[in-house]
């Protein structure tokens, strides 16, 4: 029978979400990729309770989640359900779950976007594959432009006053709609907490949007995905790019120069994180944790030895005013 380490706490560096009182640990797991009803159940659990002993208690997943078919729809949360369902369940009040709804999930119009129909039916759904009573996250996945906001901040805003989600987030949201969501959500007194964007090292998007200062003013935090961009972000690719590599659409712009030149960009940041005793990807997820607006960084990986290495990125999380000049030139 499983049993947690009694160490999972020591050093590590819980961060809010914000001016909220929900805590996250700076590194989280996601469950977006291999982790569903096509991969071996086994495997993906030990990863997932290595890093619950390694003071990793967020677990971030999506109803959309799955194998890549529609069939495997919602299979992610299925399989963090039977683990949340055994050798979990004693520590459930020590995580945060969450999960989210807007990309297709099923057949017909309200298989897809963030209509009250769409929200209200996708919790239930996620509750019942997560076999839980409630998430910690609820999120709007998307902004949906054929659903009026004020639909989608009511529906969450409800989802929470029913008790099925503790905190409401966002994801995907841009300056305008999310000044218009937050402003809602104040009215409503919704316990609006992130907003999970894709940020990495190479993409400041979010900062340069003003998006990052929305989030700060509101007492909100940002949540980053695909912060290693692929695995972009790690040795792997110091020697060149393959032409087979798939970007997130979020970093297409990354290659508006040519591969040749992002590597050049990348070996670079690789010679600051070498001097700092830091792989590349160690110094990519310390680099968007020096801003305490963002509340956690969310990591991918199946691999214990990745996940284990990813976490040392905690270990040097401070930046002397030379190396953020240096580093802020090479991005420039």
């Amino acid at each position: 029978m499983y049993r947690a380490s009694d160490s999972r706490y020591q050093g590590n560096h819980i961060r809010h979400a914000g001016k909220t009182g929900l805590m996250l640990p700076p590194i989280s797991l996601g469950l977006w990729h291999h982790f569903s009803s096509a991969d071996p159940l086994s495997e993906r659990k030990q990863v997932i309770l290595h890093a619950f002993d390694k003071g990793v208690f967020h677990f971030d997943v999506a109803n959309h989640y799955g194998d890549g078919t529609k069939d495997g729809l919602g299979s992610s949360e299925t399989l963090l359900g039977q683990i949340l369902n055994s050798d979990l369940k004693p520590y459930r009040d020590e995580l945060v779950i969450s999960t989210k709804a807007g990309y297709e999930i099923h057949d017909g119009p309200y298989g897809v976007g963030t209509s009250r129909k769409s929200l209200l039916q996708d919790i239930d759904g996620s509750l019942e594959r997560l076999q839980l009573d409630y998430v910690d996250i609820f999120y709007a996945h998307r902004y949906d432009d054929t659903t009026p906001v004020e639909e989608t901040v009511r529906a969450l805003d409800d989802i929470v006053k029913s008790g099925k989600a503790l905190y409401v987030g966002v994801s995907n949201f841009e300056v305008p709609e999310m000044k218009q969501a937050i402003k809602m959500f104040k009215e409503l007194g919704t316990p609006f907490v992130l907003d999970q964007m894709s940020m990495n090292i190479l993409n400041h998007h979010v900062e340069d949007s003003g998006l990052i200062d929305v989030l700060k003013d509101a007492g909100a935090g940002a949540i980053a995905y695909g912060p290693l961009s692929e695995g972009l972000l790690s040795d792997r690719y110091l020697n060149g790019i393959p032409e087979s590599f798939k970007i997130h659409p979020t970093n297409e712009e990354l290659f508006a120069d040519g591969k040749d030149a992002l590597v050049k960009k990348l070996n670079k940041l690789n010679d600051i994180a070498q001097s700092r005793n830091q792989t590349l990807s160690q110094l990519a997820l310390a680099w968007l944790l020096r801003d305490p607006v963002v509340a956690s960084v969310i990591i991918g990986t199946t691999n214990i030895d990745h996940l284990d290495d990813n976490l040392k990125a905690l270990d040097n999380l401070d930046f002397s005013s030379d190396e953020v000049s240096a580093i802020t030139n090479i991005l420039q």
